[in-house]
């Protein structure tokens, strides 16, 4: 991992000593809400994570915007660890969307940056080999600068073999462009096999665009968790979550604790799933 600041790390230690100040409050009710998910019935098949309020969380906390990223990028592995604990199949975390590209060229070069590291941290995580976690970017990278593309290429070639917990970095990622990618998709094959366009149309279902989304070997995800108080999906898995169950969480994502992800899979087991019926 690369070097920190002094900087960096005097303000990592503030807030960890303000998170650690406050565990003694929730230690018992962390306790009983881990026993009650454990044995309160079915976890998510497929979990899908908005990693919302990084910038928010910055300028709460009186720092510049992208350290706000950099918190929400060691939030993120911190979560992994939790879906690893209890063993959920299948992780998508929602880190860039195809929208927040426009934002200032100063911000979006940090992020990639940050996605760079990760990447190759993860490809040599112990808990992703241990695990067996099969990693895998999903969106649209073309405008990606060439060292980004290269890590993201490098972590999903490491894991490629794996047959663990699925994760799914959703990066340059927008709901209506992976439908637009997965008709795109269909249509090439089918004009490969000798099919004309008429033809295409008329036998296109929903199944031929499940099987062309970058999703298309997991499961539908069956619960989305967005932090940062935002009810909204903003377009993320628009296809996939025609069944899903959906948390807002009200707090950022870089303050998104253990016991806030414990109560929102338990209010995911308190739920009866009616699959339109």
């Amino acid at each position: 991992m690369a070097a920190r600041s002094p900087l960096a790390n005097v303000v990592r230690s503030l807030y960890r000593a303000r998170v650690t100040a406050a565990k003694p409050v929730y230690w018992w009710y962390e306790r009983r809400l881990r026993r009650k998910v454990r044995t309160g019935g079915k976890l998510p098949k497929h979990l899908g994570l908005i990693l919302d309020g990084n910038r928010r969380f910055a300028k709460a906390s009186g720092l510049q915007r992208e350290m706000g990223h950099t918190f929400g990028a060691e939030k993120a592995h911190e979560v992994l660890q939790w879906c690893l604990e209890l063993g959920i199949p299948a992780v998508t975390i929602w880190v860039l969307s195809t929208d927040n590209t426009s934002r200032d060229p100063e911000e979006i070069a940090h992020i990639l940056k940050l996605l760079e590291q990760e990447a190759r941290n993860l490809a040599t995580d112990p808990r992703i080999h241990g695990n067996r976690v099969k990693v895998r970017a999903i969106g649209q990278h073309s405008q990606f600068p060439p060292q980004v593309l290269s890590a993201l290429q490098d972590l999903e070639q490491v894991t490629a073999h794996y047959d663990g917990m699925m994760l799914n970095i959703a990066v340059g990622y927008g709901g209506r462009e992976e439908i637009v990618d997965a008709v795109k998709e269909y249509l090439g094959k089918q004009a490969a096999a000798g099919h004309s366009l008429e033809a295409a149309a008329q036998q296109l279902g929903p199944d031929d665009i499940s099987a062309h989304t970058y999703t298309a070997d997991t499961p539908e995800v069956d619960f989305i968790i967005r932090t940062s108080g935002e009810i909204r999906l903003s377009g993320f898995m628009l296809w996939q979550s025609v069944y899903s169950e959906f948390y807002f969480a009200d707090v950022n994502w870089p303050s998104f604790r253990w016991v806030d992800f414990l109560r929102a899979l338990r209010d995911f087991q308190g739920r009866k799933r009616r699959f339109g019926k």
